[in-house]
């Protein structure tokens, strides 16, 4: 083979990530409140590895150090990986807010049944199921991508990798990709809020039933960090999703910064809105474990 030849091969091997098209003179100013964002995120979430491990320390380092020092080379298996924990651990934590609905449903709904109907096992079926789901939203999509033809085109408008930008490089139909991306978010998130949605109306109905203000009180603060952390999760998500889908007008660099709030937004309060509800936490943890021990 020749070296033109190897050189057009491993160029087709990279792609070049531009960052913020349009504010590349504040990229510097950009990234701080980004960086401040992450370090948060990895200090405050210590216990939470799907926040640590998962999508932003896939994406927020390199973005950093394409905000920082014009690192834009990213390989393209590298590419992969990131639009892959993209949307698994998305998917993940919309399946693990699901799963915090349907407990407080049952908490409230039907608190006599809630030791017999909320067990480790269910627990743990529940984790596996959220995985399995995770995977199946992302490895589809991975092998979509990968098997598409790019032609040489290597340049991607974004500061990371997601799966409309590099599905649009491709020199190919990628109707299939795009529905079945449309079809798996529907399907794995959409659901999931029409699911949380009813859940709460079924919570708030039984709670404003009760005839004391104090037990309607104490009924809607179990709820409280849920609901703080389903609106922190879902609005720069359901912003960036409306952007991209009915916002033909909006600037690009709008698109992008709405993509990086909803990658770095939600984990960083975790800590505040765990930290508020810690003793109750951990009062009902030591109560599951030890259905003998009496509340102080």
């Amino acid at each position: 083979m020749s070296e033109e030849n190897t050189a057009a091969r491993d160029l087709s091997d990279v792609f070049i990530l531009l960052g913020i098209p349009g504010l590349e003179a504040a990229h510097f100013w950009i990234s701080i409140p980004l960086c401040s964002m992450y370090l948060i995120a990895l200090c405050g979430n210590t216990r939470a590895s799907r926040d640590i491990a998962g999508a932003n320390s896939t994406t927020v380092p390199k973005m950093l150090l394409l905000l920082w020092f014009k690192a834009r080379e990213i390989s393209f298996t590298a590419c992969l990986t990131q639009m892959f924990f993209v949307q698994a651990v998305f998917a993940l934590e919309s399946a693990i807010l699901l799963a915090m609905a349907s407990d407080r449903y049952v908490a409230v709904c039907h608190p006599l049944r809630y030791t017999a109907v909320v067990t480790q096992a269910v627990a743990g079926r529940i984790g596996v199921a959220s995985t399995l789901r995770s995977l199946c939203v992302g490895l589809p999509l991975l092998w979509f991508l990968k098997r598409l033809p790019y032609c040489g085109h290597h340049i991607v408008h974004h500061t990371y990798c997601e799966h409309m930008g590099i599905a649009r490089l491709a020199c190919a139909d990628i109707t299939v990709t795009t529905v079945y991306g449309s079809i798996v978010t529907f399907l794995a998130v959409g659901l999931d809020v029409i699911f949380i949605t009813v859940s709460y109306a079924l919570i708030l109905r039984a709670a404003f039933r009760l005839p004391s203000k104090d037990a309607r009180l104490k009924d809607l603060r179990t709820c409280s960090s849920h609901l703080c952390l389903m609106l922190i999760f879902y609005t720069p998500a359901f912003f960036s999703f409306l952007s991209h889908c009915f916002g033909h007008n909006v600037p690009l660099h709008i698109h992008i910064l709405l993509a990086n709030l909803y990658m770095l937004v939600p984990p960083t309060p975790n800590p505040i809105i765990y930290r508020v509800k810690t003793q109750l936490i951990r009062a009902r943890v030591l109560k599951t474990f030890n259905p003998q021990r009496r509340s102080p």
